[in-house]
């Protein structure tokens, strides 16, 4: 449309026939060329060809004297001083400022900062591990190292709690690559610099993980009591810790988002656990798979750590204890525990396991730099599935022009508005001398006062705009009138219709649209607004009038055209119209649609209060008052602007010191710089504009309209809000519409359903492949079965947690919103979240039954369905935990920090490893409060545990084991080797699964108080 000098502009478009009006900014003048808004500035002239579309305008700008100028300039040979300036100044410029050294000297100086800053995350981690530390440390003190299960298991265990901790950074390094994006973009660094950074930024951290975790372990559980040994298990837990650190930094650097990652991060767990050399030994792994197990680096710190220990001068003896190994197994006690799990016994393998990690770890930190090199997941952040301006197509929402307000009388007049003609009773919102003060952050003991007798009204059919700097109080003035606030101290009046403001009258009479967009982003924009019509009228109002408030919204914001679009990828413009009101982050002219759509809302005899910045001048006049706050919390302004503003430029413009303003200046703009409170601060230090406007007659008028009736005092036209319900719907509409609304937000989250499906497949074929072949008669082989269901039932229910935890931290903003407004009883938003889950829990597990049960070898279709129940209800279990997390927990990472503690204590006390009957006395009461137990337990005695009485023997329970150890009887069963060691009995199988249940229920009573009684939001 234009290309040229700057101040040539106006003039250009003046010879196309367009004039700026006094008054308009011209950067909004020259935003409505072009568009639908045009018509009001073309002026004409004889001979001119006013410019309709695109086309027209730059055929136009083709024919001028401007562009023929551009086009001389561009064809001008460069100057000689230019062509030397470049080779001299430009040329010479090297790609980056600073070289490697210097730039990873300082990346790792800030990355170092940023990790010591983030002290609740390393407090978390540090706690985390101590913890864990000494669990592991007390339930396996002292223990017999000749019983080499018990030992694998407590290394095992030690190298999963501190390297697999690490996938909890995901979520905190994805949010930092969008920063690096930027800044290499702009060669602020090099990437291997902040690869490198990121690296040695950990080191700290890990040291001290692992060198207090390694101690507690490596002392109280017994471990040889050599120097050597001790500092070689540290040194390993460091290297493999530093590895998977590398690991999950690479897995967040390649995945395009958490919704990818996280269960990649789940599977991928479960790869390097159960091709680890411990749930399933080396020679129990299928050829066709072992490629895994040499691959593994769990693996490979397990092998070295026990190579550490049994190769021992201790070890090296044929007696021990009571038993003569040499005589018995032909081997010494070390080898002999070493083979029991298939690990090699040379001395050798402990180095090649540290050569082994350390290369791991510069592999994940190559591959990282490759990812953050070479890829850039930078998506748009609005995605809207219809075009919008395509060629010379007028907008695609084309909004009447709203005529401005006619000039306000010099009377306030409280407009009572027939209830016949109305769906809602017209509301005059007061407030006189509102105080609200908050402890001073710096001095617990002193209080800071935000707001400083603030009084002011608001009349149905107006729109009153609240303004001023940052810092002046407008959000916390609007959070106290909508009764959002959730502390500090409140003082003075709110009224509406004269009478006392209670809390529900507020909540249930008004809607509070906040600057964020906080929408349940799966429904439609026509679902969203039927949701919200239908449950928040009454009872009383006939559905048809609340489908037709439905269409009036979708009628007054334009909104018909994209009335059935998923929220979810609509742009901010649509979004702010939905929403109904913020205009930040919007252009001028979409600023102007938003309020335009505002103005009518209005006109429908409704009660507007808006916060807005600094508005266009055309946006500005759409406003009928306007209240103007100072930075801490005083009235600068408050009254009718008049039209165009001139009630509100002729105060001030009476005040001594302040400039006119001039043409073709934006009233706002102006009036923000003379009180201080815009970029320009013309008057703002010099005058008391607080102690002038208490002197001034508009203070005066707005004390006289406050003590009107129907304003500050009651009317007798106008009653008192009163709701005799707490909620206008009833309770069967509040259930009706939120499963609706949760079965369409599930079923229209892709990214959540088809990821559970694919995960719980990858388990089932994965498991399945694994122990096609595997037999369960033999020591060895009964243990890799139990290791197998180990595994089954942690690995199911932690991708469960975590799919849940991102879902639900979403919805929780949106039910905060909405329970702040009173729209439903959050009985029924539990019902829903709870009835939507089971359905697609059952189907995702009969999932991965249909695949791993018949793969593994079990048979019997009964004992299918027994198993396909206890692991559905247990994997239901671990979604409700997650959900409760998101709603007691201030935010997401914390909720995925505790359930990965959880997670791990659970793991510990589940009765494989270390098995229930060895677990000291003092921690029965954590091994039967935890639910995986009962889980495992069921399963395990159902495809293990049953040998009737009556049968052939055939059962895998009543085979005899082969190969056992020695502290074991000969003729053991399977069966008795469950109840002996394991404790888990055939004849419990029911029992366990209705403590199961129990605890699916005990976690949702949980999270209904939750949801009832913790509000995260701090106001």
């Amino acid at each position: 449309m234009y290309h040229g000098p700057r101040a040539e502009a106006l003039g250009y478009f003046e010879s196309l026939g367009f004039k700026c009006p006094p008054r308009r900014d011209v950067a909004d003048f020259l935003l409505d060329l072009g568009t639908d808004k045009q018509a009001q500035y073309e002026v004409g002239g004889r001979g001119v060809t006013i410019p309709r579309t695109s086309s027209d305008f730059a055929n136009a700008l083709e024919r001028s004297s401007i562009y023929q100028q551009v086009l001389a300039d561009l064809n001008d040979p460069v100057h000689p001083g230019l062509i030397h300036d470049k080779e001299t100044h430009m040329d010479t410029q090297p790609e980056f400022h600073q070289n490697f050294w210097d730039s990873t000297s300082l990346l790792v100086k800030r990355q170092m900062r940023v990790t010591l800053r983030d002290s609740a995350a390393l407090m978390g981690r540090l706690f985390m591990n101590t913890i864990m530390g000494l669990l592991y440390a007390s339930v396996f003190y002292q223990f017999d190292p000749t019983n080499s299960q018990l030992v694998m298991g407590v290394i095992f265990a030690s190298v999963l709690c501190l390297s697999l901790g690490h996938s909890a950074e995901i979520p905190t390094t994805m949010a930092a690559r969008e920063v690096f994006y930027k800044q290499r973009g702009a060669n602020f660094f090099r990437t291997s610099s902040y690869v490198l950074s990121n690296s040695a930024s950990q080191l700290p951290p890990i040291i001290l993980e692992s060198v207090v975790f390694g101690s507690v372990v490596y002392w109280m559980c017994g471990f040889v009591d050599t120097v050597g040994a001790f500092l070689l298990f540290l040194a390993m837990l460091c290297i493999t810790n530093l590895a998977y650190t590398a690991f999950f930094f690479f897995l967040a650097s390649a995945s395009p988002n958490f919704n990818v990652a996280n269960p990649i991060s789940s599977v991928s767990i479960l790869f390097f656990i159960l091709f680890g050399g411990f749930a399933i030994t080396k020679d129990q792994i299928p050829d066709y798979l072992v490629w895994l197990y040499w691959i593994n680096p769990v693996a490979w710190c397990v092998r070295a750590l026990a190579v550490n220990q049994y190769s021992d001068s201790s070890f090296d003896t044929c007696v021990y204890g009571d038993v003569n190994f040499c005589e018995s197994f032909n081997q010494t006690v070390g080898d002999y525990s070493l083979t029991m799990f298939e690990v090699p016994t040379e001395k050798f393998w402990l180095w090649y396991g540290i050569v082994f990690m350390a290369a791991a770890y510069i592999f994940f930190m190559f591959l990282s730099y490759i990812a953050l090199e070479y890829y850039r997941y930078e998506s748009p952040e609005n995605v809207t599935l219809d075009s919008e301006n395509k060629g010379d197509v007028s907008d695609d929402y084309d909004l009447m022009r709203t005529p401005r307000g006619s000039p306000t009388e010099i009377e306030a007049v409280v407009t009572i508005v027939p209830d016949s003609e109305k769906h809602f009773i017209p509301v005059t919102v007061a407030f006189k001398d509102l105080w609200y003060t908050v402890p001073d952050p710096t001095n617990p003991k002193d209080t800071i006062d935000l707001l400083k007798g603030i009084s002011g009204y608001a009349l149905p059919g107006t729109i009153t705009a609240l303004m001023g700097s940052s810092g002046a109080g407008k959000t916390t003035l609007m959070d106290v009138i909508a009764g959002r606030k959730t502390g500090g101290t409140i003082r003075g009046q709110i009224l509406l219709n004269g009478h006392p403001a209670t809390d529900l009258a507020i909540r249930r009479s008004t809607g509070y649209c906040e600057q964020m967009d906080i929408h349940s982003e799966s429904a439609t924009i026509r679902e969203a607004l039927t949701f919200s019509a239908f449950l928040r009228q009454g009872a009383d109002v006939p559905d048809s009038y609340k489908y037709d408030s439905v269409n009036e919204c979708l009628d007054l914001l334009n909104l018909h055209p994209i009335a059935d679009q998923i929220i979810r990828g609509s742009s901010v413009e649509q979004m702010k119209r939905l929403t109904i009101g913020p205009t930040s982050g919007l252009d001028a002219r979409s600023a102007k649609l938003i309020m335009d759509g505002v103005r009518k809302v209005a006109n429908t005899g409704r009660t507007v209060v808006c916060t807005i910045h600094q508005p266009s001048s055309e946006v500005f006049s759409v406003f009928n008052s306007l209240l103007l706050l100072k930075r801490g919390g005083e009235t600068v302004f408050a009254g009718e602007l008049g039209k165009n503003a001139s009630e509100m430029i002729a105060y001030f413009e009476s005040i001594d010191g302040v400039a006119n303003l001039e043409d073709n200046y934006n009233p706002a703009t102006w009036m923000l710089e003379v009180i201080g409170a815009g970029v320009g601060n013309s008057n703002g230090d010099k005058t008391d504009f607080v102690k002038t406007f208490q002197e001034s007659k508009h203070f005066q008028f707005l004390q006289s309209n406050l003590d009107r009736e129907g304003v500050s005092r009651p009317s007798p036209s106008l009653p008192a809000l009163e709701f005799s319900d707490k909620r206008a719907a009833t309770e069967l509409t509040q259930m009706k519409f939120l499963l609706q609304r949760f079965f369409n937000m599930y079923w229209r989250t892709a990214s959540f359903n088809l990821t559970r499906f694919f995960v719980t497949l990858v388990l089932g074929l994965l498991f399945g492949i694994t122990y096609i072949s595997a037999e369960y008669s033999s020591y060895a082989g009964i243990n890799s079965g139990m290791g197998m269901l180990y595994l089954a039932v942690g690995f199911l229910g932690i991708v469960s947690f975590n799919s849940a935890l991102p879902i639900a931290s979403q919805e929780r903003a949106v039910f905060y919103r909405e329970r702040a407004a009173q729209t439903y009883n959050a009985f029924w938003y539990f019902f829903g979240s709870s009835v939507t889950e089971i359905p697609y829990t059952f189907g995702a597990v009969l999932l991965f039954m249909a695949i791993f049960y018949p793969m593994v070898g079990f048979t019997g279709f009964g004992s299918f369905l027994t198993v396909w129940l206890v692991v559905s209800l247990h994997v239901l279990l671990q979604a409700y935990i997650g959900e409760f997390l998101v709603f007691q927990l201030p935010n997401v990472e914390v909720a995925q920090i505790l359930g990965m503690l959880l997670a791990l204590i659970w793991l510990l006390f589940m009765g494989f490893s270390p098995p229930a009957g060895d677990l000291p006395t003092g921690y029965k009461w954590l091994y039967h409060i935890t639910p995986q137990k009962y889980t495992l337990a069921a399963m395990s005695t159902v495809v293990f545990g049953d040998c009737p009485s009556g049968g052939d023997g055939s059962d895998v329970g009543c085979k005899h084991m082969t190969n056992v150890p020695p502290s074991l009887p000969v003729d053991l069963t399977v069966k008795g080797y469950l109840e002996d060691v394991f404790l888990m009995k055939h004849s419990e199988i029911w029992q366990n699964c209705a403590i199961v249940l129990a605890f699916v229920v005990f976690f949702r009573v949980l999270t209904l108080l939750a949801m009832r009684f913790v509000n995260h939001q701090k106001r």
